[in-house]
């Protein structure tokens, strides 16, 4: 018994020194939120702003909001309540731009498919079939298509221009489509065309069913955000009134201000929470 408890007394303390001694890894997440944001804006169809860019337009914005509120309205805490919103308006239009151009691009991908599906079946080499996107695939990603063909040309290394699609097309199909082809490219397969045409079927069928889905709740969803913009438009109508807003600079109004933003604040996300249709993420980057 003697030799055990030395064993596992030995055994403890080895731990604790290697979890004493251990580097601790880093975490990822605050690169991951990078390469969400950026992802963001390529959907957006804005590729040439950077998520620093983005995060200081919002700073811009804020502090701009703060400076002109309070000379307007003399009251601070009124001024900070439009900051913040005014910080969060570029991020939410990035957000709304990409949402527009995801449901747009969700109608051209089984044309996409369909393309490549008719290239490969007419006996064009993979690099051939995506390089032809550029001149007879839709107009909304021709340029990215273009790039590819350009990429392939200069370098020959199918693989890095894949690579670089993806990265200008940033999306979860064009992932799928991007890594079927690498796949095929590398071990080879007779299986392709029947791949692309189910992929074409499965991306019509959900194109329609999320269509329906948005057009049902559409009126729900501005409904709801025209209730959460309400008090405060009557707020920003009774702040053009110096005698009106001095009632909120002070710790009575300050508290009224934050109860209301954080009710606000509240509803909105168990609305967009509540409403929000399940979404593709990039799990093949």
């Amino acid at each position: 018994m003697g030799a055990v408890a030395g064993l596992l007394l030995g055994a403890g303390l080895c731990l604790l020194l290697w979890a004493t001694t251990s580097p601790v890894p880093r975490r990822a997440s605050s690169g991951r939120r990078s390469a969400d944001l950026a992802d963001l804006l390529v959907q957006a169809g804005a590729p040439g702003v950077t998520p620093a860019g983005l995060i200081g337009a919002c700073a811009t914005a804020g502090v701009v909001t703060m400076v002109l509120g309070t000379a307007l309205t003399q009251a601070p805490p009124v001024a900070a309540c439009f900051a913040v919103m005014a910080a969060l308006a570029p991020l939410a239009l990035v957000r709304a731009r990409a949402r527009r151009r995801r449901a747009a691009l969700r109608q051209v991908w089984p044309e996409v498919v369909d393309h490549l599906a008719s290239g490969i079946r007419a006996g064009l080499s993979l690099p051939e079939a995506l390089a032809q996107l550029g001149d007879r695939g839709p107009v909304e990603l021709r340029p990215a298509f273009r790039a590819f063909a350009a990429d392939h040309r200069a370098t020959g290394r199918f693989g890095d221009a894949l690579d670089a699609l993806k990265a200008r097309l940033a999306d979860p199909v064009a992932d799928r489509i991007v890594e079927a082809l690498r796949l095929t490219r590398e071990v080879g397969g007779t299986d392709l065309g029947r791949l692309l045409r189910t992929l074409s079927a499965f991306l019509r069928e959900e194109a329609r069913t999320r269509g329906e889905l948005e057009a049902r709740q559409s009126w729900t969803v501005n409904a709801a955000r025209l209730a959460v913009a309400a008090p405060w438009l009557v707020l920003a109508l009774l702040s053009t009134r110096p005698e009106a807003a001095s009632v909120y600079d002070t710790p009575a109004g300050v508290a009224v201000l934050a109860l209301g933003g954080g009710c606000t604040a509240v509803a909105y996300r168990l609305m967009v929470r509540i409403g929000r249709l399940p979404e593709d993420v990039r799990v093949l980057r």
